[in-house]
């Protein structure tokens, strides 16, 4: 079940520590095409941050995946295996819909492939809530539980919630020149 994250913004005023803002941020959205999906747009740097007290970083439209030397900090909800494959779920309208809300990484994804995609960055991932199952390029799944972490090297990959509860996945990323070669 998607619920919004609260988000507390702390910064100076005057020389001293506070809370700048304290609610939801501006990209907190539940999918109306996926219900029970939803995504959060925590916070956002370039890849030298500017100011230590800005209110809001993560304004709506910004890019979900940072530019090199960047960051985004996301929180996404992931439904149940049932809501996903569905009758009613309509991959079409579900893909207008990111591409809304999450401009630079909606792009990403494949048809050919749902789920999978690759961004230039490396993101630390850690399962809040739930399992869910990474699949990346040579065909294997990695089932991760409530506190496993992973990081991603610029890879192909996929989350997978096979379950049929609701699964919650923190990320950050950091922008990357280009896909790392190994």
């Amino acid at each position: 079940m998607y619920r919004a994250t609260r988000r507390v913004v702390c910064g100076n005023v005057n020389g001293r520590s506070t809370v700048l803002s304290d609610g939801v941020p501006a990209v907190a959205h539940a999918f109306k095409s996926l219900p029970g999906h939803g995504v959060d747009i925590l916070w956002a740097t370039p890849p030298i941050p500017d100011e230590a007290g800005r209110i809001e970083a993560a304004p709506v439209g910004v890019r979900a995946i940072p530019e090199p030397g960047g960051t985004r900090f996301l929180v996404i909800h992931f439904p149940p295996a049932s809501v996903m494959f569905g009758a009613d779920f309509d991959p079409v309208h579900a893909g207008y819909e990111q591409l809304s809300i999450l401009p630079g990484l909606a792009e990403r994804f494949e048809a050919e492939n749902p789920g999978m995609h690759r961004t230039d960055s490396v993101d630390y991932g850690i399962v809040i809530e739930g399992s869910v199952w990474l699949e990346l390029d040579d065909g294997r799944e990695i089932e991760l539980h409530a506190g496993d972490v992973v990081v991603q090297q610029a890879t192909r990959h996929a989350w997978r919630n096979k379950s049929e509860a609701g699964v919650t996945l923190a990320c950050v990323l950091i922008g990357t020149e280009n896909a790392p070669t190994r």
